[in-house]
């Protein structure tokens, strides 16, 4: 794998915390950075393709607000429409 050094400006306490958990982990502080920041980008991809997954299906429907989607959980939730 070839990899870059960049630098960044942490607060002591949240240092103090990766280390606590590195450790834990059997890792040193990059093997853990870097694990946690490609777990957070992949989880971050994934949220985008549901969204945009849930976009679609709303402009197939004709959902046009917030609202609308409200109305349709409420009354699937209670097998009535909102008063």
């Amino acid at each position: 794998m070839q990899t870059q050094t960049f630098n960044i400006a942490l607060p002591k306490a949240l240092v103090k915390a990766v280390d606590k958990q590195a450790k834990k982990k059997f890792k040193n502080r990059s093997e853990l950075i870097r694990d946690l920041l490609q777990k957070y980008l992949e989880r971050e991809e994934k949220w985008e393709r549901i969204f945009a997954y849930g976009k679609r299906k709303a402009e197939e429907m004709g959902i046009k607000s917030e609202k609308q989607i409200n109305d349709i959980v409420y009354e699937f939730r209670h097998g009535r429409k909102p008063r």
